[in-house]
Formats: structure tokens, C-alpha cells, sequence
């Protein structure tokens, strides 16, 4: 069981996150969250901490950054849009129960002290922005990293924000490249 409230957007999130594995959960009900919604997350950030586990989608990543600006030291857990696919829907509710339960594993916290350990220098040279097949390596990335998928912007911020080290980043651009497996003609 997982020691933090689980932070989703709906009932059904909610749902699948109880099929996934015993955790305590509380749903945002979509962007426009309610004040009692509001003071429950306050109470379950005090007491117990909470991770943040929004669909990779615009608003899914909208009440993900208003949530974080509330709740700065409560942790992040990531799916990829291939993994919250369903019938052309995205969501939490829409991920198998091993995907569920393996990035709430990796939930990780933002780091308070702004960090710049990797610049935009880093993803060009490792292929993560400005080549063909650049997005989908991204994504890639971020499923291993368990920091989810993001324009190269967004992707350079959470790898700073969420204190990747660069022996982390290296490892897994060493397992994508295996995941790739040969090319076919």
C-alpha cells in the first residue's frame, strides 16, 4: 500500500487506481476544483503527503501545475499517452493495473532548489529534439524515467525539476536504444 493520497481527476481515475492497488485517493473533479475539494487535499498533504497523478493530456497537465503551485514538496507520477490510450480517450482510467501501479511507483518529488544540470545541449546531442523520431524518444525517456512525456521544454523542466541525475539519464537512453531493437527495412 501506498503511504500517500493519490491525487487524481475523477471517479473513474479513482477507480482504477482502487483496481490497480489499496490506496486512498481524492479526484480533483476537473480543473475547476472546489474549496472543500481544495481543504481535503491541504489536510491529506499535512498529514499524509500526496501524489499527483493527472491524464497526460492538456488539462490533465493544466491541474497538475495548480495543483503543484499549492502543493510544492507533493510528489509526481507520470503516465505516457500510449499507456492512458483506450478507443482514442486518454486518462488514468484508461491504463492497465501494472502500468498504474509501476508509475506511482517512480512517483518522485520536485526538488525545491532550482537545479541546471541539464540544458537544451544535452537533448540535441542525444537526439531528443530537432531529429526525426525525436518526440517519440521523449517519450520513451520519460516512461523509464517516470517522468512522462513533454515538448522538448517541458521535458528539459522535469528533468531538472525532478532531480534526474545524469547517471539515471544516461541508463535509461542506454535502455531505450535497446527497447528500439533493430530496424526493419
Amino acid at each position: 500500500m501506498i503511504k500517500e493520497i493519490i491525487v487524481v481527476e475523477g471517479r473513474d481515475d479513482e477507480a482504477a487506481v482502487k483496481r490497480a492497488l489499496e490506496a486512498e485517493t481524492i479526484a480533483t473533479h476537473g480543473f475547476g476544483i472546489k474549496p472543500e475539494t481544495f481543504a481535503r487535499i491541504k489536510k491529506a498533504y499535512a498529514e499524509k503527503g500526496i501524489i499527483i497523478f493527472t491524464d497526460p493530456d492538456f488539462a490533465g497537465e493544466k491541474i497538475r501545475k495548480r495543483l503543484a503551485e499549492r502543493f510544492p514538496h507533493g510528489k509526481h507520477a507520470f503516465l505516457s499517452r500510449e499507456e492512458a490510450l483506450k478507443n482514442g480517450d486518454i486518462g488514468i482510467e484508461n491504463a492497465a493495473p501494472e502500468m498504474i501501479r509501476e508509475a506511482l511507483e517512480r512517483a518522485r518529488p520536485s526538488i525545491e532548489n532550482r537545479r541546471y544540470e541539464f540544458q537544451q545541449e544535452d537533448l540535441l546531442e542525444c537526439g531528443l529534439v530537432g531529429t526525426p523520431g525525436a518526440a517519440e524518444k521523449r517519450d520513451k525517456l520519460g516512461q523509464l524515467l517516470g517522468i512522462g512525456y513533454g515538448n522538448s521544454k517541458v521535458f528539459l523542466n522535469r528533468l531538472n525539476q525532478y532531480g534526474i541525475k545524469r547517471s539515471e539519464f544516461k541508463n535509461a537512453l542506454i535502455e531505450a536504444d535497446k527497447q528500439k531493437g533493430p530496424k526493419t527495412r
